[in-house]
């Protein structure tokens, strides 16, 4: 029987090669005819005068195929997605956009009681026999006010500096783990990260030099001595914005905090508490970088606290007067006043007003 591609009466004999078609290789396959520029008319066609054996057909138009098309927007695809996670990436170097940020100045001064300091187990009638009985708990001291657009920032840039100052005061003032413990990051994690060798620096080797103590960054106690009594802390104060030149915001912040503190005992929980005040004056600072990374530049520090003994050290931690307690005799070493570091050797007097009425 003959191949595919042989006549039905078998292969002529004496063709060339041995009765082998020396064309047989060439396939004529659907998309070559396709193809062909030149197409033969049907008899039909034929029939008319004049009618040409073949006429010319139109050259096919060819586009891309599918798997181009793919490819092209898969290309397309990682094109656009190297852009976006070039300007989106989390973890991209940030850009400066400003000065490196100032060193913090800060300044802590301890108010020493004239007497002893009042108590009692009730930490309710306390607040309300002391001058912070009107002051509100916690967060809700620390109202937002209204916020302006400035010449260069929009109301939206204000908010966000006011917000983030705002939750730094929260933080270094008002979280328990940072206020009896050991806990820094919650602080840390908000500020630019020119101050951050500063910040470390004062954590790793507190100094009363005016740059390096950490009660200048954040309010802890001797977790040895006090603990909180009450962890509803009162608080009152005021936060103001202001625009400082076109790439920079200021956030003024002055609030006073009252904590009820008793000594650390686990047997104590009938001792008597006794108040302690903190006024805290803080001025952040904030560029363009600084808002859109929610972080911020702390750069003065002025804190009064009591009642404190002038004797003890209060740059790393305060150790508060507790209920019947008295100050210490004596007081810190002398300032040089030839130093160019900030005047550290301070202390003042707790004024009886400001103690509660028991």
């Amino acid at each position: 029987m003959g191949g595919p591609g042989d006549p039905p009466e078998g292969t002529p004999e004496g063709g060339p090669g041995g009765g082998e078609d020396e064309y047989r290789s060439v396939v004529f396959d659907e998309s070559f005819v396709r193809a062909a520029r030149l197409q033969e008319f049907s008899a039909q066609e034929r029939i008319a005068d004049h009618a040409p054996a073949v006429r010319r057909r139109p050259p096919l138009r060819r586009g891309l195929s599918r798997q181009a098309l793919v490819l092209v927007l898969l290309i397309a695809v990682a094109f656009g997605t190297a852009i976006y996670m070039g300007v989106r990436h989390p973890y991209q170097t940030p850009a400066s956009s400003g000065p490196p940020a100032e060193p913090l100045r800060m300044t802590v001064i301890p108010l020493a009681p004239e007497g002893e300091v009042p108590g009692t187990a009730d930490t309710d009638a306390l607040y309300a026999r002391s001058p912070a009985a009107q002051f509100r708990i916690g967060a809700e001291g620390i109202p937002l006010p209204a916020a302006r657009r400035t010449a260069h920032f929009s109301d939206g840039d204000v908010t966000n500096a006011l917000t983030i100052a705002k939750d730094y005061i929260v933080r270094s003032a008002l979280y328990p783990e940072v206020l009896t413990g050991d806990q820094v990051r919650p602080v840390r994690v908000l500020l630019d990260p020119d101050q951050l060798d500063q910040f470390d620096e004062s954590f790793g080797h507190p100094a009363a030099d005016g740059r390096h103590a950490p009660t200048g960054w954040l309010v802890r106690f001797d977790p040895s001595q006090a603990e909180l009594a009450d962890r509803r802390i009162r608080v009152q104060g005021t936060l103001q914005a202001a625009e400082t030149d076109a790439s920079t915001l200021e956030v003024t912040a002055d609030h006073t905090f009252v904590y009820a503190l008793r000594p650390t005992d686990a047997g104590a929980k009938a001792a008597e508490a006794s108040l302690f005040t903190v006024r805290r004056e803080l001025h952040f600072r904030f560029d363009r970088e600084d808002l859109r990374l929610h972080q911020t530049q702390l750069v003065v520090s002025y804190v009064q606290a009591g009642p404190l003994s002038c004797a003890d050290d209060s740059t790393n931690r305060l150790h508060p007067l507790l209920a019947g307690q008295t100050a210490k005799e004596g007081g810190p070493a002398g300032t040089d006043p030839y130093a160019t570091g900030g005047a550290t050797a301070l202390c003042g007097s707790l004024a009886a007003g400001a103690q509660p009425k028991v």
